[in-house]
């Protein structure tokens, strides 16, 4: 059991210690100067601001920002409405329909969306949805909408079917049983999936690359890695990199309690 629980231990440490090497790095490239540069894994030998100043200093930044904010907002507003109501449907009306549909939806998580770049590039532009940001929202919530719908339909499978049936002797209909009674019981789940949601949107780079073209429709993706092929600076790029990847940082640790238990209460209710 000793031996097992080193190894399990020893393992994970190694795992951990493998994905943080990236974030040393960057965070480490940010505070050094140019004469550093050479210097790879050493800490700098004077802390500088000046990197951040730069990023900072660029007009750009703050747009981009703002832009990936709103995408990110409405993406998120958008799958979770719609899929809690979708999930609602299929825990509720078990049949040969809904349980098909059930599967249609887990099998679209495992495509991936590089796979379809091409034809998704052709329909938005017959849709003139290119350039657009409620083109990029769609887009963004029809590819969160299958895990999003898994895990409402889990969770609300747990819910007594007895309360929808006594609300609908009290008269209601099926839209105010799910809005008065169903909605508030979600919040787990929904604190999970907006956390998932918003930081996949937010570090999408795949869709604003190809449908985001116009310099002032970029998100922050796409920015960091025009800001690194058009500076010659690696270390203010670093920086850059930094600032961008601090929201969803943010969000995930205030925000992890309900994530985890929202998420392993999607999962694991069924």
């Amino acid at each position: 059991m000793r031996k097992e629980k080193l190894f399990l231990n020893v393992t994970g440490l190694l795992i951990i210690a493998f994905h943080l090497i990236p974030i040393y790095l960057s965070v480490v490239a940010s505070f050094k100067a140019k004469s550093d540069l050479s210097i790879k894994w050493a800490l700098p030998r004077d802390i500088h601001w000046d990197n951040y100043l730069m990023a900072l200093q660029d007009g750009a930044f703050y747009a981009v920002l703002m832009n990936t904010l709103l995408v990110t907002f409405c993406t998120v507003a958008l799958t979770l409405a719609v899929g809690s109501l979708t999930g609602y449907v299929l825990a509720r009306l078990q049949n040969r329909i809904t349980n098909t549909a059930a599967l249609i939806f887990i099998g679209v998580m495992m495509v991936p969306s590089v796979t379809l770049i091409v034809p998704l590039y052709k329909t938005m532009l017959q849709l003139g949805a290119i350039n657009t940001y409620w083109g990029i929202i769609v887009l963004s919530t029809a590819f969160h909408l299958p895990l999003c719908i898994f895990l409402y339909t889990n969770f609300i499978k747990t819910i007594p079917k007895e309360l929808d049936e006594a609300a609908q002797i009290d008269g209601c209909r099926s839209f105010s049983i799910f809005y008065k009674m169903i909605l508030p019981l979600l919040g787990p789940v929904t604190a999970s999936m907006a956390i998932i949601t918003s930081i996949a949107t937010y570090n999408e780079y795949l869709f604003p690359l190809y449908f985001l073209q116009k310099s002032e429709m970029r998100m922050i993706t796409t920015y960091i890695t025009t800001f690194f092929s058009e500076n010659s600076y690696p270390n203010a790029a670093s920086a850059v990199a930094m600032l961008g990847a601090l929201p969803p940082m943010i969000l995930f640790i205030v925000f992890q309690k309900h994530f985890v238990s929202g998420a392993l209460s999607g999962l694991t209710k069924s």
